[in-house]
């Protein structure tokens, strides 16, 4: 049966296998799925993997416009209505969000983070390992190491202290970790408008700063910014760092927890990494399409339109799902068995495709690498201390908790 429910209830993220299930029956059976969610407007699902290339490449006829999110809660919208507001790269489209993307294009290209970040990167995944031998053989590792590694690099790319990481931490989970009440608590609304005022607050501070005294950090960049020889603005500024700092910590954070927890539970595929290193880009290609942890963005026609022989009026929400897209069996064979040599992993479209690709794709995945490269060397034994328990969210999410027990040399 198809069952739309999967896309709007966060509470069906917990269970993945069961996600799965219906998302492949919803592939099967309807594809491009009408989802009418009681207290909602309607929207269509696209779950097919070619059927979301379709969308993402017509970026003239498909916007993301400010609502890019299901905002299922109402949150976002009741946030915008008090006055808390962001306008990211991901809320823009056309000719500003080509200007947008310029002040840090170059910036996040790959000879740059090489240079400026893959000795820092090698250090912090070091660092990140020491501290799970320090832990002594037992440790969660989604919150002991996956939820501070990524942290780490994020505030080194920008360049804020190392003293600062509990606040910064407080900040990126009170943004995407609002929905669950674990993370966010009993009012994930207050959560999220304090943390969006407290980032703004602390980055206005930044902006100041690295005016006055630019250095070649990625605040630096963003403070400095100028778009047709007019400088960004206040808001553009403040948003800018703040996906920078949530969007770039908590999807690297599950794709690294997800990652471990999909090697522990395919043995063979750890040993396959462990006997040879040279495995270990294309596994973390396969870590990344298994985890896509941005589980949708929103597309709205500006046009009629006719998906896979469902016609699509202008105006009508269309959900991206990249979770389901990332495991369609007609162009990801088993797509449910973890494979660190699977041959076209890189087809994932967790990083988006066309001018929406993720500026910071390079980064987390030398991130991931790096992290692998320390890791599996040292490594004798790990195995699950107790079954991993996954976010309730319907936007970016992956495991909340991983127990581990594990040797270290």
């Amino acid at each position: 049966m198809t069952d739309g429910a999967i896309f709007y209830d966060p509470t069906r993220y917990e269970d993945l296998p069961r996600w799965h299930a219906a998302a492949a029956a919803i592939r099967r059976e309807a594809p491009v799925l009408r989802v009418e969610p009681p207290g909602l407007a309607p929207f269509w699902a696209v779950t097919r993997h070619d059927h979301v290339m379709e969308i993402e490449r017509q970026p003239e006829r498909f916007w993301n416009t400010k609502q890019v999110v299901l905002d299922p809660s109402g949150g976002v919208e009741r946030l915008r209505a008090s006055g808390a507001d962001l306008k990211t790269l991901v809320h823009m489209d056309g000719v500003e969000h080509r200007g947008y993307r310029a002040v840090t294009n170059d910036w996040f290209k790959p000879a740059n983070l090489r240079r400026l970040f893959e000795t820092r990167i090698a250090e912090l995944s070091r660092a990140f390992v020491d501290r799970m031998a320090a832990l002594g053989g037992a440790c969660d590792f989604a919150t002991d190491i996956a939820l501070y590694y990524p942290l780490r690099v994020i505030m080194s790319i920008l360049g804020v202290p190392e003293e600062d990481e509990p606040l910064m931490l407080r900040l990126t989970q009170g943004v995407f970790g609002a929905e669950d009440p674990e993370l966010g608590g009993p009012d994930a609304q207050a959560t999220m408008a304090a943390a969006l005022a407290d980032l703004g607050a602390y980055f206005q501070h930044v902006t100041a700063d690295r005016r006055a005294r630019p250095t070649e950090d990625l605040a630096s960049t963003i403070a400095n910014g100028t778009i047709e020889g007019e400088p960004v603005g206040d808001l553009q500024t403040i948003s800018y760092y703040t996906i920078v700092a949530t969007a770039g910590h908590d999807t690297t954070s599950s794709s690294l927890a997800g990652g471990l927890e999909a090697l522990i539970r395919h043995p063979d595929q750890l040993r396959a990494l462990r006997d040879d290193p040279r495995r270990i880009d294309n596994a973390v290609e396969e870590i990344i399409r298994w985890v896509t942890p941005v589980r949708h963005f929103m597309r709205w026609p500006q046009e009629d339109y006719v998906l896979a022989g469902v016609p699509i009026r202008k105006g009508e929400r269309m959900l991206l799902s990249y979770l389901s897209a990332n495991h369609d069996e007609s162009v990801f064979p088993e797509p449910f068995r973890f494979d660190v040599e699977r041959r076209n992993a890189s087809d994932h479209l967790a990083f988006g495709i066309g001018v929406h690709f993720c500026l910071g794709a390079h980064l987390a995945r030398m991130e991931l690498r790096a992290f692998l490269r320390e890791l599996l060397p040292r490594l004798e034994s790990i195995e699950l201390a107790a079954e991993p328990t996954y976010a309730s969210t319907t936007f970016v999410g992956g495991p909340k908790h991983v127990p581990i027990r594990y040797r270290l040399r």
